[in-house]
């Protein structure tokens, strides 16, 4: 027999957030809008919540929280979706406190920049529902370390540990963004010790009730650095199969992947190579004889003719020149004052950006908004927004 839910399931989604790390594309877009097959992070989060069950849905909104409200505003799910602002992010806990006013019983809240299967939200409500006590979601990583470190003791949390140093981490469990919840939270919340940032994970240390794990292992995606979105982009596609709109022109001599989604009016010209794990947003046009593959390429970009593109994500409004080569693979990139090596990441050219003829990205690379490289011009490293390189 299974388990009674409760009459009304409702969610709490913590998309507030700006994502730092995945600059300069934020400097535009709020992270929970970054494009994985041609969706918004957040619409995946939304559609397995409905996919779950969940009939309210509150969404924390704050960090260009306008690019969410726009684009929803438009989407037809049996769901009642509302927004709250948090203004000032400081932190998951202060996050989640700013929905408290709609929250009159339990609840789901879900991290707003992770992909989950809706039969993970189901099982962590089915345990609430099932022990009364908190739930939180876990995985297995590889990479524990980049993550919130979660450690389990017969069947209880007993600990939780942001990103710690690699030499520190006792466990390959992390925490994987999803919660089943009661309104005591909230006054925990109040009450625990914080310095600057409210954290959700230390609240629910210091909960009076045990806090259950639900150990999943099927599809969780997770979004902290631009080479998870590349990365993230390739699984969902291999998970979805391809996607092309009514109204993308391919040529009959181009090759393209199944593995790949193209969106509106989307040319793909003569002799071009789509290879796997590539996304093309709206209005992007591939050049004749451009090799393009595992890319994540966003709308109004202009690929002209024999550049050669992999692992890279190319923000808006953007021009890659002809002969350009950005060759991809494996790099040591420097970020938020650590060096993450060995990691698949091409490189990220940020918005309205333009590549002249015949340059260069080394592997690694990352240029920020309205940045102009001339013709025949290498870049390599971190390359300020507002920048011409000769």
């Amino acid at each position: 027999m299974g388990v009674e839910l409760s009459p009304v399931m409702k969610a709490v989604v913590l998309a507030a957030g700006e994502g730092r790390r995945l600059w300069p594309l934020t400097e535009n877009r709020p992270k929970p809008m970054l494009p994985v097959a041609n969706r918004p992070l957040l619409e995946h989060v939304v559609d397995a919540l409905v996919d779950a069950g969940v009939d309210e849905i509150v969404l924390v909104v704050g960090y260009k929280r306008e690019r969410i409200q726009n684009h929803f505003v438009d989407h037809d799910w049996d769901v009642d979706l509302t927004y709250v602002v948090q203004d000032k992010q400081l932190g998951t806990g202060h996050a989640l406190l700013q929905a408290e006013p709609l929250i009159g019983g339990e609840f789901i809240a879900i991290n707003g920049d992770r992909i989950v299967e809706s039969s993970l939200i189901s099982r962590v409500w089915e345990e609430h529902q099932k022990t009364q006590e908190p739930v939180m979601a876990v995985a297995n990583s590889e990479t524990p370390s980049r993550y919130g470190v979660v450690d389990v003791e017969d069947g209880v949390i007993t600990g939780i540990r942001e990103r710690p140093p690699q030499e520190l981490v006792t466990s390959s469990l992390i925490n994987a963004g999803v919660y089943a919840l009661d309104p005591s939270i909230f006054s925990v919340i109040r009450e625990t010790e914080s310095r600057g940032e409210q954290r959700l994970t230390d609240a629910l240390m210091n909960m009076d009730l045990p806090v259950r794990p639900v150990q999943f292992s099927g599809l969780w995606l997770d979004v902290s650095f631009p080479w998870d979105l590349i990365a993230i982009n390739g699984s969902v596609l291999e998970y979805t199969g391809a996607e092309h709109d009514s109204s993308v022109v391919i040529d009959g001599s181009a090759v393209v992947s199944e593995t790949t989604s193209f969106g509106a009016h989307s040319v793909v010209q003569a002799n071009a190579t789509v290879l796997r794990g590539t996304t093309l947003g709206e209005n992007v046009s591939v050049g004749p004889n451009v090799v393009l593959e595992n890319s994540v390429v966003l709308s109004d970009v202009t690929i002209k003719s024999s550049a050669t593109v992999k692992d890279c994500i190319i923000g808006a409004n953007t021009e890659i020149g002809p002969g350009t080569v950005i060759e991809g693979g494996s790099a040591a990139v420097a970020l938020d004052d650590a060096v993450y090596r060995d990691v698949k990441f091409g490189g990220l050219i940020g918005d309205n950006t333009t590549l002249g003829g015949n340059t260069t990205l080394r592997p690694g690379t990352i240029l920020g908004n309205h940045v102009t490289l001339e013709s025949g011009a290498t870049a390599d490293g971190h390359v300020d927004s507002n920048t011409t390189i000769k």
